[in-house]
């Protein structure tokens, strides 16, 4: 009965995080890029009562009696199935149709990925105008370089196309001018392996594999860039609801499994010689 106790504790702590996890996807509902998160439950130690042996008559008893000792959260994935593309009337906003990544560069010179492409127009240290995150964190090029606006041009004569390269229409002539920068999409091997970090950024990790640029990395389906979109979350509410019923029943079944215990363990301390 004791043990018991403890296992049924350990699934309700379990479902405490899988209700966390549900309660984190539900809140960013609408947050852009942001990938619904899964929790993956294990089981712990098997405590073994009696082993494979002989009856008394040596018949073979091939079966033993093993009895688990509960469960324990052994990761909690991310799902990167393609959002919903959003229409904005924002000249700035970026979505991406496939499985790319932008890249941007931090204060600190770290470079991170997301799947956000709410964009805007900022300016750097030396008065340029750089397209930035809602951070401030500079957009990265296919060279690694921040994309900028050239001097004397207007960012509204800024042009993107859907794979990612820049042009800009010239003031004094009206040509289309292209811009030796286009967008940096890269790909992970496993993108389920990459570190979540605040504001929607994502850091590579030994798991996710090393980013691979688009049209330079063989193999890759190439992704595409949607100007005046934005990609939604992909979190589905109402699974999200039914998630959070079958984690709340499981929640009370191990609560009842500990009351049951507790009332057997009064009751056997209660028996009179």
């Amino acid at each position: 009965m004791m043990r018991a106790l403890y296992t049924a504790a350990t699934g309700m702590i379990a479902e405490q995080t899988n209700v966390d996890g549900i309660a984190n996807n539900l809140s960013n509902v609408n947050t852009t890029g942001y990938k619904t998160e899964r929790t993956e439950f294990k089981s712990l130690l098997y405590q073994t009562l009696q082993t494979r042996t002989t009856t008394a008559n040596g018949e073979n008893k091939p079966v033993g009696a093993q009895v688990g000792l509960g469960t324990r959260v052994a990761a909690t994935m991310s799902v990167y199935t393609q959002g919903p593309l959003l229409a904005s009337e924002v000249k700035t906003d970026f979505a991406i149709a496939g499985d790319g990544f932008f890249a941007v560069r931090d204060i600190n010179g770290e470079t991170y990925y997301t799947r956000s492409g709410n964009f805007t127009w900022s300016m750097d240290a030396n008065g340029n105008t750089i397209l930035a995150t809602a951070e401030g964190d500079p957009v990265l090029d296919r060279e690694g370089n921040v994309i900028m606006v050239p001097e004397g041009v207007p960012s509204e004569s800024m042009i993107f196309n859907e794979d990612g390269s820049i042009y800009y229409k010239n003031p004094q002539t009206n040509d289309v001018v292209a811009l030796n920068q286009s967008f940096a999409l890269y790909q992970f091997n496993n993108p389920a392996g990459l570190e979540k970090l605040a504001g929607s950024k994502l850091a590579a990790t030994a798991a996710s594999g090393n980013p691979m640029l688009e049209g330079v990395t063989p193999g890759l389906t190439l992704s595409t860039v949607k100007q005046c979109y934005l990609e939604g979350s992909n979190v589905n509410v109402a699974d999200e609801m039914v998630n959070m019923i079958i984690a709340q029943r499981a929640y009370e079944l191990n609560s009842k499994a500990i009351q049951t215990s507790d009332s057997m363990l009064d009751t056997a301390n209660n028996l009179k010689r």
